[in-house]
């Protein structure tokens, strides 16, 4: 969907709303872009205009109004090994390259962008919806934490050259000022919800600190302690004298190191995007698309490899912030990211001066509105399972990152729940008037409950005639069908005659494929369920006789 087909109702349902919270989230980017460059090991304003790439294009095509992306952690954190390698190859060289690692960055964009394009195309979005409960909340959970030691290293500041944590009174005017602006933030929204608390909270921090002259770490100080010497206003290393010769570099590396780079940020990319989707889908009670979102957020990350930014996806953080404050548009997002653009051409003097303790305070609230105190409460209350993945996910998202965090929570909820439904496969038996013996089959027939399946039957004792009835029972994959031809075989090989019944057409289609034979084993039936299989077609194209016993 193009821009002019965008509705006006998800542009924006109320532009004040959607302009003061845009304007909030920009003076929250400022200092998060700043330090996920630094984390990344690449120049702050490369983050900068990263972020505003991500935020500007996810807002006009993203497929989650009011969603706002940005550079994240949890990207910069794969980008940095890729960044030290190359730039470990390009001062190692003949005639040595500057800021190698950083081109090689925005060649691994174009790919991470192309890939998050191709998942969008293939509808692979969608699967986000197959995340089950106990893994999104702990994924909220665990982000929030990581949200919250982020913040951490804010309390820093430069003492003898070297970055230290405050003390004294420094830490003391620095907690002061982070609770005054928790408590602005929760306070003015029991008095009026017209003007985002966050903006107010960080305005009258501002003031405080400016015209009572109190000497506190701002965000210019942050900058310049980490290395930033010409602040919000730096300039992109120039590589297009060295663009030319910059393939050259990448002899045996494309395949060792920025292929699987690119995946991993891509997977990483998408992860965090559309769980973030999922989670305001839920906050705002509407739906997003995923699909949208990943094409949307591909097409920012090769902007972003072509232009010179970071690249990024989106933030938990500052959507909740933007949500919060009113924001429900893409007109959000676009102020968002446009008002950062703004800050950075023309607002840098001022916008360094805003102190790091508001910006603390914001996203502190963040945290507290992020994570999910209900599982403290429901933690007792659930099953086991579900309270080891919950526990599971969110310390994986600390100790690791989030993408690791999520597949691990995923692959042991498909496990658990793959072992309940193999045990719950069972056969009720009972002997027909004409000396037939009946096996109804209750339960789902899959990979994991072949095993009780094939102890269910008594071959050698069984009579001369045997019915088995699927009425109350799925045939869910290839693997259940095998087990089925496998069973015919052996009453057959015993000599006895065997009958199935309330198959589905797509089973019994592929039965008969197998073999002819099948026509006298399976009673046709007007009451036969409708269900597609999970199979091969062309697995069940051999004979019968050559199905293993």
């Amino acid at each position: 969907m193009i821009l002019g087909h965008t509705t006006r109702k998800n542009f924006t349902q109320n532009p004040k709303n959607d302009i003061l919270s845009g304007l909030t989230v920009a003076l929250a980017l400022v200092p998060e872009a700043v330090a996920f460059a630094f984390i990344a090991e690449i120049p702050p304003i490369v983050g900068l205009y990263g972020a505003f790439m991500m935020g500007i294009v996810t807002a006009l095509f993203g497929g989650r109004p009011g969603m706002i992306s940005g550079a994240t952690g949890a990207m910069a954190v794969v980008m940095v090994n890729l960044i030290r390698k190359g730039n470990e190859i390009g001062s190692g060289l003949e005639t040595p390259i500057e800021n190698l690692g950083l081109q090689w960055l925005f060649i691994t964009l174009l790919v991470v962008g192309g890939i998050q394009i191709l998942a969008g195309i293939f509808k692979l979005g969608k699967f986000v919806r197959l995340i089950p409960h106990p893994v999104m909340m702990g994924f909220v959970n665990g982000l929030a934490i990581v949200i919250f030691i982020a913040q951490l290293g804010l309390f820093k500041e430069q003492i003898n050259g070297e970055l230290q944590y405050m003390t004294g009174q420094n830490l003391w005017i620095m907690l002061g000022l982070i609770a005054l602006t928790m408590g602005i933030m929760f306070g003015l929204p029991k008095l009026t919800k017209k003007v985002p608390a966050a903006l107010v909270a960080i305005i009258v921090i501002a003031c405080i600190t400016i015209f009572g002259d109190i000497d506190v770490s701002t965000v210019g100080s942050f900058i310049a302690d980490r290395g930033g010497k010409d602040g919000l206003q730096g300039s992109l290393p120039t590589f297009q004298d060295q663009i030319f010769g910059l393939f050259g570099t990448l002899d045996g590396h494309l395949l060792s190191t920025i292929l699987p780079t690119a995946f991993i940020l891509a997977a990483v990319g998408l992860i965090e995007s559309l769980m973030t989707l999922n989670l305001v889908d839920d906050i705002t009670e509407t739906r997003g698309s995923g699909n949208r979102e990943c094409i949307a957020q591909g097409g920012a990350n090769i902007l972003n490899g072509l232009f010179g930014g970071m690249g990024g996806c989106a933030m938990i953080g500052q959507s909740i912030i933007n949500v919060d404050s009113g924001g429900r548009g893409r007109l959000s997002g676009a102020v968002a990211a446009i008002a950062l653009l703004c800050f950075v051409l023309f607002g840098a003097p001022l916008i360094e001066q805003i102190p790091i303790a508001a910006l603390v305070g914001v996203m502190f609230m963040v945290v507290i509105g992020t994570f999910a105190w209900s599982s403290f409460r429901i933690i007792r209350k659930i099953p086991l399972s579900d309270a080891i993945v919950l526990i599971t996910v969110s310390a994986i998202t600390v100790w690791k990152d989030l993408a690791i965090a999520v597949v691990a929570g995923v692959i042991i909820s498909a496990l658990v729940f793959a072992w309940k439904n193999a045990t719950m496969i069972r056969a009720r038996k009972r002997m027909q008037p004409d000396g037939t013996k009946t096996y109804e089959i209750w339960g789902p027939l899959f990979f994991g409950s072949i095993q009780n399946f094939n102890a269910k039957f008594d071959v050698k004792n069984d009579p001369q005639n045997v019915e088995i009835d699927f009425v109350e029972s799925r045939v869910s994959d290839h693997s259940a069908l095998e087990a089925i031809f496998n069973l015919v075989n052996k009453y057959e090989a015993a000599g006895k005659s065997i009958k199935l019944k309330h198959l589905s057409r797509d089973c019994k289609n592929l039965m008969y494929k197998a073999s002819p034979k099948f026509k006298e084993v399976i009673i046709e039936d007007i009451n036969d369920p409708r269900y597609h299989l999970a199979a091969n077609p062309e697995k069940y194209t051999k004979p019968l006789s050559e199905y293993s016993i």
